[in-house]
């Protein structure tokens, strides 16, 4: 990759951070502002549009990142769990971490269901059937029962992860630990649940 290509990904990266960045509380994804973002990033507003088309393709990009990064959570949990143990609690930690280090990214997953364009919230809603399948195969491999029972069970833990998910964003750390214990509890009852149903079949 040349000197020019380089520096083209480096700014193109640089956007999307600002992006993340700007999400919070107070502002979601279509409050964005093109000219706040490529302040953040450092260039101009014209110099944008070299690296999207609009900021409509920048929320697509924005999707697929935090797609990726959840992915790649669902590894880095495993591994975790291979050496620490307990699946749920070492997920539910996985997940936490994740949101104080990736909040931008959980945001935007949060907005599936808000005023944006419908390509957005398909995106969006792609993302997060692909983290359940991924979750379901676990399941699935682990717990050696059916691929279609395992979807229903990780389509349940994932919902409930994701709602704990926009409970705690804005919590202090105090309180997302309450929230967690919580969480973990939750997912355990759904885990022995599935259990029980699966001695009965």
């Amino acid at each position: 990759m040349g000197v020019r290509a380089v520096q083209k990904e480096k700014t193109r990266r640089a956007i999307i951070q600002a992006a993340f960045e700007q999400l919070s509380a107070q502002k979601n994804y279509t409050q964005l502002s093109l000219r706040e973002v490529a302040r953040q990033a450092g260039i101009a507003p014209t110099s944008f549009y070299r690296h999207f088309k609009d900021l409509d393709e920048l929320g697509l990009t924005l999707v697929d990142e935090a797609g990726v990064l959840l992915r790649q959570l669902m590894r880095q949990a495993r591994k975790r769990i291979a050496s620490e143990g307990s699946v749920i609690a070492t997920s539910v930690l996985t997940f936490i971490e994740f949101l104080e280090t990736n909040e931008g990214a959980f945001r935007i997953l949060l907005q599936a269901n808000s005023g944006t364009s419908e390509e957005f919230r398909a995106a969006i809603s792609r993302e997060v059937d692909h983290f359940i399948a991924e979750l379901a195969d676990y399941i699935s491999k682990s717990q050696s029962c059916q691929l279609e029972f395992a979807l229903t069970q990780a389509d349940a833990m994932v919902k409930l992860v994701f709602h704990a998910g926009a409970e705690v964003i804005d919590m202090s750390f105090s309180q997302r630990r309450a929230v967690a214990e919580r969480l973990v509890a939750q997912l355990r009852l759904i885990v022995n649940g599935a259990r029980v149903e699966l001695d009965r079949a």
